[in-house]
């Protein structure tokens, strides 16, 4: 339920107003948008008499909405979220963001070159991995701690924020100075994770699971929302089809679809959704094209060697024709 409030409201009213509304065992949130300012109701709002509302003088329209992430939905929120990542990138609104950097941190040899490399070609964010999800036991997994560590070094080295993936909650203190903090496809319905995010004031980055519904990627979001963190990113890597051709089926579609239910930022990861470097920069380029709000590419100065994804990454001569590619076709991107 949402209730839009007049202009310039009483703020002790309205303080009264979400005491009330706490009273009847539900969450008034107060959310700032570009034209109007609206009270989101969420929780069991049968218990909310839209009369005793209509009542408010600090009220000037009562609506009921039927979707279930509330504080993600577009019509609670109609103008796009911005968020600022490191307090330099931008993503969402007509901010377009690049985050490039190695799948998996190997070395401070490797992570800085890479790191100067692609700032050099126009990336505003720097990836990279220091925990590792994999389905084999024995795959390598990260070097941890001691990635994070490498991580921060190259972002004081470079200007570059940084974004990693977390796994567990009780890796939440090594996180201190990540700048973004990835949620992994295995993990958008953990949900205690989430929750625990949720009481941050940082950007997240949230992946869409193997075979999760944009409903179920928004309930996830929501999960982060409702805990007071509205800072989230979408990014769309790719499904869990019966096409083998490629890694996964990246899910461009998605973008258009998630553009009209939410005003979250949508970013489009083509490296995992492929799992080959020949089709990632096709893909990418149609992603500007159609409106995404950034990409997250992965880049290796020697794929062949690398410890984890190599044939789905760029090198940075690959990658840097391609960042030019890109910022070319953005004037001329779908807008929503």
């Amino acid at each position: 339920m949402i209730a839009k409030l007049v202009k310039n409201p009483n703020a002790a009213k309205v303080d009264e107003l979400l005491a009330r509304l706490s009273e009847m065992g539900v969450k008034g949130q107060l959310i700032q948008g570009g034209a109007a300012m609206v009270i989101a109701i969420i929780g069991d709002t049968t218990k909310v008499d839209q009369d005793f509302l209509h009542a408010q003088d600090i009220i000037e329209d009562v609506t009921r909405i039927q979707e279930p992430y509330k504080l993600a939905c577009r019509k609670i929120h109609p103008t796009d979220t911005v968020v600022t990542v490191g307090g330099t990138a931008k993503i969402g609104g007509d901010n377009f963001a690049m985050s490039a950097g190695p799948c998996s941190v190997e070395s401070r040899e490797q992570l800085c070159t890479i790191a100067e490399s692609v700032k050099a070609s126009g990336a505003t964010v720097l990836r990279g991995g220091a925990f590792k999800p994999r389905t084999s036991p024995y795959a390598f997994q990260g070097m941890r701690d001691a990635g994070i560590d490498l991580l921060v070094e190259a972002k004081r080295q470079t200007g570059l924020p940084i974004v990693t993936e977390i796994m567990d909650i009780s890796q939440l203190p090594l996180f201190d100075e990540v700048d973004m903090i990835q949620v992994g496809a295995r993990n958008m319905q953990n949900f205690e994770l989430l929750k625990e995010l949720g009481r941050l004031r940082r950007p997240i980055l949230l992946k869409r699971g193997l075979c999760a519904t944009l409903d179920e990627l928004l309930m996830s979001a929501e999960y982060i929302m409702a805990g007071g963190n509205t800072q989230v990113v979408l990014c769309e890597r790719g499904i869990r089809t019966f096409e083998t051709a490629t890694r996964n089926t990246l899910d461009l579609s998605c973008v258009p679809v998630l553009k009209q239910r939410t005003h979250l930022p949508v970013i489009i990861d083509p490296s995992h959704a492929t799992g080959k470097s020949a089709y990632v920069a096709p893909l990418a380029l149609a992603a500007a094209a159609i409106g995404a709000d950034g990409l997250i590419i992965e880049v290796h100065n020697n794929p062949a060697c690398a410890v984890c994804d190599g044939p789905q990454s760029l090198t940075p001569a690959a990658f840097d024709p391609l960042a030019g590619q890109i910022r070319a076709i953005l004037p001329s991107a779908y807008r929503y």
